[in-house]
């Protein structure tokens, strides 16, 4: 049986390292307070009270987010800020706030809102509502 020479061998051993050490790599996605400075301190404000550079040119106030909570007997409702956030409209089909659901889209886990179901939800949705809560006061 032939054997290959080690030069030839060497050379494809060294090309597939070389590659894998310039692979382009995926960014990081981006975590809930990064998206809240991007998508949502223009309007509520770095720190979540409703006092951001556009509040004065809205007509109507932006919500404080620090309160939802405490306006809510106590409990976060995570799953009405998903549901803001994603863009679902009031029944009537009003809503002020913008849809922030395809800037938000790509990697997907299996999410339980509280009603015993998982349902495949963008990671970085539930990262930023996670980060709203950890502003609750």
């Amino acid at each position: 049986m032939p054997s290959i020479p080690p030069a030839p061998i060497l050379a494809t051993a060294f090309a597939v390292l070389l590659a894998a050490c310039v692979m382009p790599t995926k960014t990081p996605p981006q975590t809930g307070p990064e998206d809240f400075e991007a998508y949502c301190a223009s309007c509520h404000g770095l720190d979540g009270r409703g006092g951001g550079e556009m509040a004065d040119v809205l007509d109507r106030r932006p919500a404080d987010l620090t309160r939802l909570a405490a306006g809510n007997g106590g409990t976060y409702p995570k799953g009405r800020v998903m549901a803001k956030i994603w863009g679902y409209a009031k029944p009537d089909g009003t809503t002020v706030m913008p849809s922030f659901g395809p800037l938000l889209e790509g990697d997907m886990l299996r999410y339980d809102a509280g009603d015993g179901i998982a349902t495949p939800t963008p990671i970085r949705l539930v990262q930023l509502a996670e980060y709203v809560e950890r502003i609750q006061e």
